[in-house]
């Protein structure tokens, strides 16, 4: 497996537990947007300790970055990531991923989910090929919601974020399930691509399926 040790060029806050590390990026280093690799600090007994993030800018920029949410309830890697600084040093591996943009449709995530829809939605913004996809964001309050305003400038009111654990106006409250998608999805031919916790992409997936979502134009990270 390939391996680069790679120096932190930014760190900056996007959430009250989400920063965003933009690092060197290894010459021919090339990916897809929605793909991810697995990334390691590079410190001493956690260089072994890797795990996967999305790769969230565009692929043509010249840093690579990662939108990483920690976990502080133990001390694991994200823990870790958000105690570096600039100049750190991350090892990243090969780059691998099977979510990517395939048509318009509809993009569904849950939480840090969101990490690998943004590159593609910035792709599609870039090129002006936004329109036709709707994005549903479900997050526990609206303080943890990712990148809020910036998807609301690229798509919108295409830009339909749910809260699960908040009512707040100007946004949905409830899980996405399956009354949800049915009450506002009026065309289930479209491409549905689903991200977020392992049993809300189980959950989602039936629940499109079941309303007539064919299988093959399900994309999620299996």
């Amino acid at each position: 497996m390939e391996k680069h040790i790679v120096k932190i060029m930014s760190i900056q806050p996007v959430t009250h537990d989400v920063k965003c590390f933009r690092v060197e990026k290894p010459a021919g280093y090339r990916f897809v947007p929605g793909q991810a690799t697995e990334v390691s600090v590079n410190k001493a007994g956690w260089e072994d300790e890797a795990r996967p993030f999305t790769f969230t800018a565009l692929e043509d920029a010249p840093w690579l970055e990662f939108t990483i949410k920690r976990y502080a309830d133990h001390n694991g890697v994200t823990n870790q990531l958000h105690q570096l600084k600039e100049g750190d040093e991350l090892i990243l591996r090969d780059v691998w991923g099977a979510i990517a943009y395939k048509g318009p449709g509809y993009f569904i995530a849950g939480g840090a989910g969101i990490t690998p829809f943004i590159a593609i939605l910035r792709m599609l913004h870039k090129a002006g090929n936004l329109a036709d996809n709707i994005l549903f964001f479900s997050n526990k309050t609206a303080a943890d919601i990712i990148y809020e305003e910036e998807l609301n400038r690229m798509l919108g009111r295409n830009a339909r974020f749910t809260l699960t654990r908040e009512k707040k106006e100007g946004y949905d409250n409830g899980l996405i399930n399956r009354a949800f998608l049915e009450a506002r999805i009026p065309d289930f031919n479209k491409h549905f691509y689903v991200c977020g916790p392992d049993k809300m992409i189980a959950d989602i997936n039936q629940a499109l399926e079941a309303l007539g979502a064919k299988p093959d134009l399900l994309v999620f990270e299996q």
